[in-house]
């Protein structure tokens, strides 16, 4: 076995969030074909198989036997992707309520929401720098994603209920991600990276197995688009795949809370590479991409 190089944990998330943003432009493309919700099953149904791959070629090159989960680890494994779908049936019901914008804005404090649960469940007690960090860069992002329009704006104070829905997507995230690492923590093995993958192929299997009975009980009109458009959605299901095995690989060396802090930077550069920036950007999104930038720096001196 090799020593892990400390700055690891940062290329895996970075790469993550590379990939995650690549599967994301190719789930838009698919939405005209497969709608919303088919367009969304594709980066699970299509992204298992390709997890099980990696599983099979990392196996012989690192020479020892998979780790058995444990009922432990399939409650972890189970868990997590339940609170990813509440997530997201939390964002979509934002969204129906014509408040998007607002609830968005109360996603960003997943990181704070993590750095709680993962001092309750693993009892992951963040150094002061760390939490410095993940205080700066969260209020950094949510001050970049506050509502422009005083409308919104309005409606937040007029109306609770998106920013309870925001809140509750975020805490939902958290508790997906911090299953996650739960799950990769309680297999018995000495590679992080059986770990991280057999993890991914359990949660994997689970969810595509969920949906795909799902779609056959319910909404077997989707299902039969997703299967006639199955070579485009097999690019996005292994970018997704690729995303998700570079988040598990983070995970099974590093905190969940910082993994997501990092994540964080893709928000402000999103926004340069987009040509956002060359809009009229206001004083309170650069200082939200000041605080973002400065929340990362200290996270990685940390």
């Amino acid at each position: 076995m090799f020593a892990i190089s400390p700055w690891l944990w940062a290329a895996f998330t970075v790469a993550a969030s590379a990939a995650q943003t690549a599967r994301n432009a190719m789930q838009r493309d698919l939405i005209d074909k497969l709608g919303t919700a088919g367009a969304t099953h594709v980066r699970f149904i299509f992204a298992f198989p390709f997890a099980l791959l990696f599983l099979l070629v990392q196996w012989p090159l690192i020479d020892l036997p998979l780790p058995v989960p444990s009922q432990q680890t399939i409650l972890w494994a189970t868990f997590a992707p339940a609170a990813q779908t509440a997530a997201t049936a939390l964002m979509l019901a934002a969204m129906r309520k014509r408040a998007f914008v607002v609830a968005i804005a109360f996603t960003k404090t997943e990181p704070l929401i993590i750095a709680l649960v993962s001092v309750l469940v693993l009892h992951e007690i963040p150094s002061a720098p760390v939490a410095a960090a993940i205080l700066i860069a969260t209020a950094g992002v949510m001050l970049m994603s506050w509502p422009q329009r005083e409308a919104d704006a309005e409606m937040l104070f007029a109306d609770w209920t998106p920013a309870l829905m925001g809140l509750g997507a975020g805490a939902c995230f958290a508790m997906s991600a911090t299953s996650y690492r739960v799950a990769i923590l309680t297999l018995e093995t000495p590679s992080f990276v059986l770990a991280a993958t057999t993890t991914l192929v359990l949660g994997l299997g689970i969810q595509s197995v969920a949906i795909l009975l799902w779609l056959f009980a319910r909404d077997r009109t989707t299902l039969r688009a997703i299967l006639a458009h199955w070579r485009p959605s097999l690019l996005a299901g292994f970018m997704g795949a690729l995303a998700s095995q570079f988040w598990f690989l983070a995970f099974a060396i590093s905190t969940a809370a910082k993994v997501r802090t990092l994540a964080l930077i893709e928000v402000p550069f999103a926004q340069i590479v987009s040509g956002r920036i060359k809009q009229k950007v206001s004083l309170r999104e650069y200082a939200g991409m000041a605080l973002v930038i400065a929340g990362i720096v200290l996270l990685l001196n940390a």
